[in-house]
């Protein structure tokens, strides 16, 4: 992120995440209409073609309800990330993809695992923990929104669920994390005002210079230097309230 600019607003933000999660519509859409079936292509554990389903599983989904599912997240997760992190985005997400699809072919059960519930998880673990790591106000509350929405996610990665892929879930949890900790951000630091120098004078200061040694007002000439004579203090009184 850029210190003197932070944050600032892009197409990439809303186009590259709108981009993906279409994507995945349409390779749905695809196995609907032509009568395909591309689960073979998700990851199979510990088997040579199962390799595979690394670059191919996160477009690939079971059903509608899965795909829906998967796609709000997807969309607010990646386009957080595209607005904060903007020079880590593209590194999070393709070597999340890469990393979290390895992490489900060594540990996971012998069955396809697909659908993009890895890079989510990722995307979730890195906004989570960068957040808090960076110490800086605006991450941190992005933080506490992402663990609003999707806290609940976090007990997903036990195998609370039948035929659902915890273990893609817990390795996109560990390399999200993982890439919180490892990849570097140009954090924007706060800004400094006049008076946080350490060369900082207040007898300079024209701010200070409106008022005199007990703190009252005074109205200067500003056509010449102030003197004594031009000068007018202003003293505040207030009346207590009769009783």
């Amino acid at each position: 992120m850029n210190s003197q600019q932070p944050f600032r607003f892009s197409t990439g933000v809303i186009g590259y995440p709108i981009a993906f999660v279409l994507v995945i519509w349409i390779v749905y859409w695809i196995e609907l209409r032509f009568g395909y079936r591309l689960n073979d292509f998700g990851v199979y554990p510990r088997t040579l073609s199962g390799l595979k389903g690394i670059i191919f599983s996160p477009f690939i989904h079971g059903s509608l309800e899965h795909l829906y599912h998967n796609s709000t997240p997807l969309l607010l997760l990646s386009m957080g990330l595209f607005y904060f992190y903007r020079p880590l985005a593209w590194n999070v997400i393709l070597y999340g993809i890469l990393l979290s699809g390895l992490c489900t072919w060594i540990i996971g059960s012998s069955a396809y695992h697909i659908g993009a519930s890895g890079l989510i998880y990722v995307l979730m673990s890195f906004t989570l923990f960068k957040g808090i790591f960076s110490k800086h106000f605006r991450l941190i509350a992005l933080s506490f929104v992402v663990i609003f929405l999707y806290g609940s996610m976090l007990w997903y990665v036990f195998p609370v669920k039948e035929n659902m892929s915890w273990e893609g879930h817990l390795s996109g949890l560990f390399v999200g994390l993982v890439f919180a900790i490892i990849f570097r951000a140009d954090i924007p630091k706060p800004p400094k005002y006049a008076w946080e120098a350490s060369n900082y004078d207040e007898t300079e200061d024209p701010f200070l210079q409106q008022f005199d040694a007990e703190g009252n007002f005074i109205e200067l000439d500003t056509e010449k230097e102030p003197t004594a004579d031009s000068a007018k203090a202003f003293h505040y009184t207030y009346k207590e309230k009769d009783v």
